[in-house]
């Protein structure tokens, strides 16, 4: 593993999607819109004060995902993966030089995404806005590491789209957005209870009704971060140099 290969790897990366622009526009723009939209739907109603913490998990998991996933495999597809891979590259430069852009591409969708809800839709946040945004990262770099994790065992971009109800589907489900989870099912609230979504969205509630002290959210934000180092190191073990 050189630092300097993956600072490079991740220069690379960031200069393709700069000329991608609606790569860029779905990155930066669409988790802040949905959110908009949802406001949006409830207006003059208190529903969105309560679920819109759980938007701001929800968006730019998802949007993270697709993008990271696919964008990865088309990487082993049009056969740069072997390429970089025959030069003095390693699957962990490789791997980490993703990350790292996607994780600096999730920073500022964060960014928008929380500043549009906050400031633009009207969303009530009683705790820290840093601790709020510090979360809402968090979440988004869970996204970006799940899908470097599915890329590696994907074959073509269905493929990605089939890991979706694997990947994303039971925690968006059991996260607690549409039914608390200590409301579910015994069986199923504990299957939850182990979810990284899951703790993010009762971190991003628990600071926006700032009803949790800081120790509360940090121990949350420390779960999604071993979630985040496990899919990277996994997905780094796994990667394949070429498509059967």
């Amino acid at each position: 593993m050189s630092i300097p290969r993956i600072l490079a790897t991740t220069a690379r990366v960031l200069n393709q999607v700069r000329h991608d622009h609606r790569t860029l526009a779905l990155l930066l723009l669409v988790p802040a819109l949905l959110v908009g939209l949802v406001a949006w739907i409830f207006t003059d109603t208190p529903v969105f004060g309560r679920i819109g913490p759980a938007m701001i998990a929800l968006f730019p998991f998802i949007v993270m995902f697709m993008v990271t996933s696919i964008a990865t495999l088309r990487e082993r597809r049009s056969g740069t993966l072997e390429r970089l891979l025959s030069l003095p590259l390693g699957k962990a430069d490789f791997i980490l030089g993703y990350a790292l852009a996607f994780g600096l591409l999730a920073i500022v969708q964060t960014g928008i995404a929380v500043g549009f809800a906050v400031w633009v839709c009207g969303l009530e946040v009683a705790g820290s806005l840093g601790l709020l945004f510090a979360v809402a990262i968090a979440d988004a770099l869970l996204g970006t590491s799940l899908g470097l994790l599915a890329s590696a065992f994907a074959r073509s971009e269905f493929q990605v789209v089939q890991f979706m109800p694997a990947f994303v589907f039971p925690q968006v489900l059991l996260g607690g957005i549409f039914l608390p989870r200590g409301e579910l099912p015994e069986v199923l609230e504990g299957i939850g209870d182990w979810l990284p979504l899951s703790h993010a969205i009762d971190a991003l509630n628990a600071v926006a009704r700032d009803d949790q002290d800081a120790g509360y959210i940090w121990l949350r934000i420390g779960f999604v971060a071993a979630w985040i180092l496990a899919a990277i190191v996994v997905g780094s073990m796994t990667l394949r140099r070429r498509t059967a």
